[in-house]
């Protein structure tokens, strides 16, 4: 298998119980997860040679996101340690048409706060087949930014496959902020993944008349704005998630794929959530590991349609599902049948 690389923040999440909200809350679940994280444990599920990047602070709280990462198999190897903190987020699950509630408290993180000294790139990148990043990174300030970008050079001259999960985040900085950052750095990406919001906010490319609040998907304008961005930045593939969004219970769930020739919608999933949060991520991890394995961005994409609808069973951030599960949902087996 592969050596994979993922650049990011891990953070402590502390969720309310079941569908509790915040007011009702006595206590809370601990659970640990981020963007690049996430997708560094689903692909360590499929058995590759997974690393994640970051910095975290030397205390006990750090020391538990690093136990979180490798209980699951993700190499912790070049996590750098020092800062006064990791960042926390507070989760209230939303049902039915009450939707769910995210509140950050992040500023001052260790990652946020990390220079390109605390990491030895070409080292990292030796032996590296992909590299793996988010529009959360480079979000967090100025100092993740130049880290990021001193890690990408590194990827690319190490003949790194490069992938961006464009992930916008309107609670950390503005479409203007974003649009001027993110422009700068897809000349370092090969495969950009995002959905309708984040090719619009951080890219500056709207699909027609999406509106996913009312169910509503406009082929067209997808395929439009793919095009676009193609000739625009020279991506191999641009890849999309599709959400239904029905209620905050229940989604429609399918992607779209071009690979500058043909696009390929996959097929479609109507899931019952239990938590949505990491969904993207493991839709960027099944991607990420279709190609790596089938060489083919069809196959591919329906491998992370497949992984992604699973993970929105699964409570917490991390995707915890194997290859083999993925495969007989990707098959045809939805039927949820008791494995005996």
């Amino acid at each position: 298998m592969a050596k994979v690389v993922t650049l990011g923040e891990i953070m402590l999440r502390l969720s309310t119980n079941g569908y509790d909200r915040f007011v009702q809350a006595n206590n809370f679940d601990v659970v640990y997860g981020g963007g690049e994280a996430n997708v560094a444990v689903s692909l360590a599920n499929y058995g590759h040679e997974s690393h994640f990047v970051t910095k975290l602070p030397a205390h006990e709280i750090g020391q538990c996101a690093v136990n979180a990462l490798r209980q699951l198999g993700v190499r912790t190897d070049y996590i750098a340690r020092g800062g006064e903190r990791i960042g926390i987020y507070f989760l209230e699950t939303g049902a039915s048409m009450r939707p769910s509630k995210v509140i950050y408290d992040r500023a001052h993180s260790s990652i946020s706060e990390a220079k390109p000294e605390d990491f030895d790139f070409d080292k990292i990148f030796e032996g590296a087949s992909w590299f793996h990043w988010t529009g959360i990174t480079p979000a967090l300030g100025k100092n993740a930014q130049i880290v990021l970008e001193k890690a990408l050079i590194s990827a690319k001259k190490h003949g790194v496959t490069v992938s961006v999960d464009l992930n916008y985040r309107k609670k950390l900085w503005t479409p203007t902020e974003a649009q001027e950052c993110m422009t700068r750095l897809m000349k370092y990406v090969d495969v950009c993944i995002g959905n309708e919001e984040d090719a619009e906010k951080c890219l500056g490319f709207k699909p027609g008349n999406t509106d996913v609040t009312q169910g509503s998907l406009e082929m067209g304008g997808y395929e439009r704005i793919f095009r676009e961005m193609q000739s625009k930045f020279g991506f191999k593939y641009v890849v999309t998630s599709l959400r239904e969004s029905y209620s905050a219970s229940d989604n429609g769930w399918s992607a779209l794929a071009f690979d500058g020739n043909e696009f390929y919608r996959s097929k479609k999933y109507d899931i019952r959530i239990v938590d949505r949060v990491g969904g993207g991520d493991s839709f960027s991890g099944g991607f990420i590991h279709g190609i790596l394995k089938y060489g083919d961005f069809k196959e591919a994409l329906e491998f992370a349609v497949a992984a992604s609808a699973l993970k929105h069973t699964i409570r917490g951030d991390f995707n915890l599902v194997t290859e083999s599960e993925v495969e007989t949902l990707k098959n045809g087996d939805a039927s949820g049948r008791v494995q005996r």
